[in-house]
């Protein structure tokens, strides 16, 4: 390993950098270069990668890490969400509301189901974060249409409002409650839970992939799903 060039403040988005502070801790480094990668943390001889979105993007770099070290996939998800809406130019603050929007912990499956068989490498792990943040907005024309213009200029941490660490496949039967009866169809765990049909399908993709839950039969054109 070796000191790989420091990526600056304005390079990255201000949540990825507090969380990035967060993990500094003991004799940790940040911006390492690590077999051609730049790895965001090294600590005790693990590499900790901080993504805010998208793990497609980050599939084959933890892929090749995984052959020589120990990574941990940092996710933060947003419990509670400020938007901030400022003048084009930053500024002035024009507006500060609560989204309605809350993320629980079983969120995770919508970027999980794009890597779900590392969690069974055994130098994997993935620690969700439950956080508190600001997301900043501008009506710069260049955004969403679902936004009307604005665009989402940075996102930051307030703070962390929980965390859970998953390091085998067996850490996420806590998403299956002792209470429902098994097997049990994909209709129920979403009653269960009370999460969408699409989260739902997503978790037990997961969890079979992972080889924590398994296809014992069907019940109409619905498959049955029971604890691997």
């Amino acid at each position: 390993m070796s000191k790989g060039p420091i990526i600056g403040t304005l390079q990255e988005r201000s949540l990825h950098a507090s969380l990035k502070q967060l993990y500094m801790t003991g004799d940790a480094r940040t911006e390492v270069s690590v077999d051609g990668f730049v790895v965001d943390v090294v600590r005790n001889g693990l590499l900790i990668e901080i993504q805010t979105r998208n793990f497609a993007a980050i599939k084959n770099k933890l892929l090749s890490l995984l052959k020589s070290h120990r990574v941990r996939l940092v996710y933060p998800l947003p419990k509670k969400k400020w938007i901030v809406k400022e003048t084009p130019d930053g500024a002035k603050q024009l507006s500060r509301r609560s989204s309605p929007k809350r993320c629980g912990f079983e969120d995770v499956f919508d970027e999980l189901v794009r890597i779900p068989n590392l969690i069974a490498h055994s130098n994997f792990s993935i620690e969700v974060l439950l956080i508190e943040e600001e997301e900043i907005r501008r009506q710069d024309g260049k955004g969403s249409w679902r936004r009307r213009g604005w665009s989402i200029m940075d996102r930051q941490l307030i703070e962390v409002i929980d965390k859970r660490l998953y390091e085998k496949p067996s850490d996420f039967l806590h998403f299956i409650p002792d209470s429902l009866e098994k097997p049990f169809r994909n209709s129920d765990l979403v009653e269960a839970l009370g999460i969408s049909h699409r989260l739902g399908q997503r978790l037990t993709y997961c969890l079979r992939n992972m080889n924590a839950l398994k296809i014992v039969g069907k019940k109409g054109n619905a498959l049955l799903h029971d604890i691997g």
